[in-house]
């Protein structure tokens, strides 16, 4: 189940290379999309969805974000990128809408490249925006505790494992143990 990690007011634009001009999205007139970054935690996919904040809800943008994509903040309130088909523009409402809208694509973007760095998706998560660096840690943490505690648990069974063996050496020999015992 995917999950919005954030939302802002932008007029969605597409760029027209033939006539070198930016040209509303979608059909009608020019008008505001509420645009959104979506998260799927079991396959670790975002994607941007904005829909014209009108009766008809009409869906302007539906695009992918992929690993090592350009996100450009040409301005305060306009930021592009590149798909494979084209360029898509946001002409956002406020700086504050276009600096959240930002963080959310960095978060988005620093998720997908870390993943493949690792050689590995990570696993699904419930926290719908991602761990912080702290969460991570202390998962790593956890891991490496766990590791420690099952060397121990390891060290041990050997250890009385040896422990037994040995009795049952000397005991075969026909040697009492005179209260020692031998812990190496």
């Amino acid at each position: 189940i995917e999950s919005s990690i954030c939302q802002a007011r932008a007029t969605v634009m597409i760029y027209d290379d033939g006539n070198k001009k930016w040209l509303p999205a979608g059909a009608g007139p020019q008008a505001f999309s509420r645009v959104q970054i979506y998260h799927n935690p079991s396959t670790n996919a975002f994607r941007v969805v904005g829909r014209k904040m009108q009766t008809d809800q009409q869906v302007v943008i539906n695009c992918p974000i992929v690993k090592g994509l350009k996100y450009n903040e040409a301005t305060p309130n306009f930021h592009q990128w590149r798909d494979a088909r084209q360029v898509w523009g946001l002409n956002f409402g406020s700086k504050e809408d276009a600096a959240l809208f930002a963080n959310g694509m960095s978060h988005a973007l620093e998720v997908l490249n870390s993943m493949s760095d690792a050689g590995y998706a990570t696993l699904p998560r419930p926290v719908s925006n991602g761990p912080t660096p702290e969460e991570l840690e202390q998962q790593r943490r956890l891991e490496q505790q766990r590791l420690e505690q099952q060397e121990r648990e390891r060290q041990e069974r050997d250890r009385q494992e040896r422990e037994r063996l040995e009795r049952e050496r000397q005991s075969a020999a026909g040697q009492k143990t005179t209260g020692m015992v031998n812990i190496t």
